[in-house]
């Protein structure tokens, strides 16, 4: 097969388009080609709003789609490109539960099963379920409200420290349930962590060594890694840049971390190529089977209109076009991602800003899926700006926190 790859300089944007002379996949939603105008308008209107730089790939088949924007080092000044390695935050939600649904799928875990029959010091509710912990409806509190209630000292604080699982679990578990088990969807950081240490007392193996050997081997995801508790990116990487809560205060670069609060909730290092591989194997059923892969994708409603949706580790999004897809949000300090794929699979789009703490850049950052899913003309342009125009505030670190 021959590979054709072109590049262009547009208004300080790359855009790397890889073109195969086979046919791409088919993909069965039948969308429109991605709209990589749009793309740049996402990107320039991040940086506009503080990011330093921004990146989106989209592959589907044989194609692929690549933006860049900006800068991955603004110390070096060096250009952001697509291939850079970045810290998923969590992402690394999607990963931990392919391999919790892969031992369930072995018959060593039970989704409906309480929680506290494999774990090594019990929660302080027996009703809360394996399947609580997956879908986010355990009710356990997130200790990160409290860890980064003010950003940048909370981090600075546990930049370099090691946690244990259940150090972490300890600082949930000392405060009430946000509400009763099953009762209700309440995003927490907890319920990840409490998925590893699960996973790794009823296997005596670490998460990590399940990552390599159950998905990231399997897949040949080349540029991803779980490092915990190394503070450093191999390779080629992009620098990440938390915001202050004071914003008239310097951009604080936050590449180097343990990410130990997170762990298996979000320390996973990758790339956009990694990523759109990981997704697409996922939803076209290489890593689960066809029971597991329904429970996983099987969505629940989490706001108001109904567009956005979640399942076991698995986020879905309504979008303008009338499709869903389905991946992970990340944050991790100094980092933003969107990784997402249709629901077979076919055609997959992973977008970083190299920030964080900086809501409106997030939900700007998440214009590039209406982009990349739906977009054609300047219908789509027109969505991407009305979408970045009226942020809405959400993160995955702190969750209950309000940020202005």
């Amino acid at each position: 097969m021959r590979i054709k790859e072109v590049s262009m300089m547009l208004a300080g944007s790359t855009l790397l388009v890889t073109l195969a002379a086979s046919p791409a996949l088919a993909d069965s939603t039948s969308l429109p080609a991605p709209n990589t105008a749009a793309v740049r308008a996402v990107h320039k209107t991040a940086l506009e709003q503080g990011a330093p730089g921004a990146l989106t790939r989209i592959d589907e088949g044989y194609t692929s789609y690549r933006v860049a924007t900006g800068e991955a080092d603004t110390g070096a000044h060096t250009t952001m490109d697509t291939g850079r390695r970045f810290r998923a935050g969590s992402v690394s939600k999607t990963f931990t539960a392919v391999v919790l649904l892969q031992l369930a799928a072995e018959g060593r875990v039970d989704l409906d099963a309480p929680a506290n029959q494999y774990l090594p010091e019990p929660l302080p509710d027996d009703r809360i379920t394996v399947r609580h912990l997956l879908s986010h409806r355990s009710g356990l509190y997130d200790y990160t409200n409290d860890m980064f209630y003010n950003t940048v000292p909370g981090f600075e604080a546990v930049r370099t420290k090691v946690f244990s699982h259940q150090e972490l679990i300890d600082l949930s578990t000392a405060r009430p349930l946000n509400n009763a088990p099953g009762a209700a969807y309440s995003y927490s950081n907890t319920n990840f962590v409490v998925l590893g240490q699960l996973i790794e007392h009823i296997t005596g193996t670490p998460i990590a060594t399940h990552y390599q050997q159950r998905i990231f081997a399997p897949l040949r995801l080349r540029n991803t890694s779980y490092v915990h508790p190394q503070t450093t990116i191999s390779g080629s990487y992009a620098r990440g840049y938390l915001r202050q809560d004071d914003t008239s205060l310097p951009l604080v670069d936050s590449t180097e971390q343990t990410v130990s609060w997170a762990q298996s909730a979000g320390a996973v290092i990758s790339n956009a190529a990694d990523l759109n591989r990981f997704f697409s194997a996922l939803l076209s059923g290489r890593l689960l089977p066809e029971r597991q892969l329904q429970d996983m994708t099987t969505m629940v409603p989490v706001t108001a209109d109904g567009k956005q949706s979640y399942g076991l580790g698995l986020r879905g999004r309504q979008l303008s076009c009338g499709t869903t897809v389905y991946g992970h949000t990340g944050t991790v300090q100094g980092y933003y991602t969107y990784a997402f794929t249709t629901g077979d699979g076919t055609r997959s789009m992973t977008s970083l800003a190299n920030t964080s703490n900086n809501g409106t850049v997030n939900t700007t950052l998440g214009a590039t899926l209406e982009a990349s899913f739906c977009g054609t003309g300047t219908a789509a342009a027109k969505r991407t700006d009305s979408a970045t125009s009226t942020p809405s505030f959400t993160e995955d670190i702190a969750p209950q926190i309000a940020r202005n």
